[in-house]
């Protein structure tokens, strides 16, 4: 049964972002994002701000409501709805339980998906959470899935822990992935790799050693962080 808490969080969101909507913005951004989705054309800055002040008196949700108001807002067709998902979230974090990964976050990742939406949640819910409750199970399950927005999700799931990333685990996703000609995987490689190297460079001039050049997106990505380190 839908909860109240969801039906209202879902109708504020739509009343706070529709009076900031911008038909030229819309079809300027929606031409940025390959046409993935319609957009209010409403900027980051004001969606922010908009947000704020709407749900400011807002009473804490449930585990349950949060997720299943984030899918609502995903499930709606303008693309601020979906970066508002994971506005959400990031806002209402700590009322996720340890089962909030498993029951909401791979439809979330999947639901309309792009760049913009599946590296938002992975920096609001995906490495939040998984630092907190270490859902290694769903991590490899992404990374087995034919889905490139899940894999990116995978290789990317411990963004931002810095002394706390757990090196071998993410160069084995990296070794596991090292092939795929799909770039927003490669990319993902990359970026790993680069907060690695960070971190640990030796690491990385290893894994790098080890593997085929022909991944020159992965590559590229992981060397900035070493010339990084060096500088």
């Amino acid at each position: 049964m839908r909860s109240r808490w969801v039906s209202d969080v879902t109708a504020t969101t739509i009343e706070a972002l529709v009076p900031y909507a911008d038909a030229q913005r819309a079809a300027g951004a929606f031409a940025y994002m390959k046409g993935v989705a319609p957009f209010l054309g409403v900027s980051a800055p004001d969606r922010r701000q908009a947000l704020r002040v709407a749900w400011a008196d807002i009473a804490l949700p449930t585990s349950s409501e949060l997720g299943q108001a984030a899918l609502e807002l995903m499930w709606l067709p303008e693309r601020e709805y979906h970066y508002a998902a994971y506005d959400l979230i990031d806002r209402y974090r700590s009322q996720a339980d340890e089962v909030f990964l498993t029951r909401y976050a791979t439809e979330l990742l999947t639901t309309t998906p792009w760049w913009d939406s599946v590296d938002g949640l992975v920096s609001a819910m995906v490495s939040p959470l998984m630092r907190r409750y270490h859902d290694d199970q769903l991590v490899d399950e992404w990374s087995s899935s034919s889905d490139r927005w899940l894999i990116r999700a995978a290789i990317g799931h411990q963004r931002g822990w810095k002394r706390e990333t757990d090196v071998p685990r993410i160069l084995h996703l990296c070794d596991v992935h090292w092939d795929s000609k799909e770039f927003f995987i490669a990319k993902a490689i990359g970026w790993a790799m680069r907060d690695i190297a960070r971190m640990e460079p030796i690491a990385v001039r290893d894994f790098l050693a080890d593997h085929h050049a022909s991944n020159r997106v992965a590559i590229r990505e992981a060397e900035r962080g070493l010339v990084s380190f060096i500088g």
